[in-house]
């Protein structure tokens, strides 16, 4: 008897997770995770990802402190330990606390597995990078271009940008924007990237298009999204305010 019921609570704990995946505001993730998380019997796995889920729905509602708690829980399990770190980075973001939010993404960069390496050693030069520690962010962006694979346009167009940060001469923008523009990682984030590289080309009309249709995109998004993403926005919306002055 015993057995059984510990079968039936970890599958209501499952059918939770379902719900709360695919709720579609806030306030029901929050309420069918934490329903699942009250099934004790639950595997350790299915608990992670309903954390994940209560995590989001913190996030979606700017509740960050909340957000920050339930991501240090995700941490405690042991599951998937580079995404539950870059999570308290976000988390953290929210909050303004910079350098806890590097401590964690450095975290995410030595635990992950080899195939999110160069995903989590690019996020987190980019973060240095836009936080005006270019030297710092060109080391770390340059490990992330030599472990990169279908990303690594992205990557070795972001390493050009911090270089040029850093004072240093770089040839060949030209051709790192041709092949950013023609991979797949050119979508999205890329367009934040395509923009930086415009500018400094002196092409202000391609700069201007990429970088408006990026806070576009991103400030009508996700909450989550625009917090990661906040200094990606200001950095873009500086950028357009020189434009404007030219």
């Amino acid at each position: 008897m015993p057995k059984a019921r510990a079968v039936t609570e970890s599958t209501s704990a499952v059918d939770y997770l379902h719900k709360a995946t695919a709720a579609r505001t806030s306030g029901l993730r929050a309420k069918y995770a934490t329903k699942g998380l009250a099934y004790p019997e639950a595997d350790t796995t299915t608990h992670a990802m309903l954390l994940r889920q209560l995590y989001l729905a913190h996030m979606e509602a700017s509740r960050f402190d909340e957000a920050l708690g339930v991501a240090r829980q995700m941490i405690e399990t042991g599951v998937m330990p580079d995404v539950a770190e870059q999570d308290a980075a976000r988390a953290h973001l929210g909050l303004d606390q910079t350098e806890h939010a590097l401590a964690h993404l450095r975290t995410a960069s030595r635990v992950s597995p080899a195939s999110r390496r160069a995903f989590h050693l690019w996020t987190l030069g980019s973060a240095l990078y836009l936080l005006g520690r270019p030297s710092e962010a060109a080391g770390i962006l340059g490990r992330a271009a030599r472990w990169g694979t279908t990303a690594r346009p992205l990557y070795a167009a972001q390493l050009a940008l911090a270089r040029l940060a850093a004072g240093e001469q770089v040839r060949g923008l030209s051709q790192l924007r041709e092949r950013l523009q023609e991979a797949p990682c050119g979508q999205g984030y890329g367009q934040f990237v395509l923009g930086d590289l415009a500018y400094h080309e002196g092409e202000l009309a391609d700069a201007r298009r990429y970088l408006e249709g990026f806070v576009s995109r991103t400030s009508s998004g996700r909450v989550a999204l625009a917090v990661s993403l906040r200094a990606e926005i200001l950095h873009a919306k500086k950028l357009l305010k020189l434009m404007k002055q030219r």
